[in-house]
């Protein structure tokens, strides 16, 4: 083991240390109308990519406030962090843009039932962590 590998080692140990959230990582599937209601429901998820561990952390103190339709959205920025070792699904897709982070645990019990659009996926062979940029549509 080289230098280089027992440093990341202990690093990917430490960023580990920090995952105090539970999240779901997942691309949502096509909404199902219900008649009964005549509203859309979010239908299962087409893929899923991860569920556990994980780091929410806010990565702008700025907000972004934008118009969607005749509603004003205020758009939140933040970081969502997986242990270096999460393995892609079997099909070999990767997260994309468009894709969901729910948050179902965590010590804040603000990010509690929270739900995040993914925006960016950061690779690299030497990180702690893998990275997942995300914002809050609310």
């Amino acid at each position: 083991m080289t230098a280089l590998d027992a440093a990341l080692a202990a690093g990917r140990r430490e960023a580990e240390a920090l995952m105090r959230d539970t999240i779901s990582l997942y691309r949502p599937g096509p909404d199902i109308f219900d008649r009964a209601t005549g509203q859309s429901i979010p239908g299962h998820p087409a893929v899923i990519f991860y569920t556990g561990k994980a780091r929410v952390k806010a990565e702008q103190l700025a907000d972004s406030e934008v118009q969607a339709g005749e509603r004003e959205v205020v758009l939140r920025q933040y970081k969502v962090t997986l242990p270096f070792s999460t393995a892609l699904p079997e099909s070999g897709e990767r997260p994309k843009p468009g894709d969901v982070v729910d948050v179902s645990a965590s010590p804040d019990p603000r990010l509690v039932g929270r739900r995040l659009w993914v925006t960016g996926v950061q690779y690299s062979g030497t990180a702690t962590a893998w990275r997942i940029i995300v914002e809050d549509r609310s």
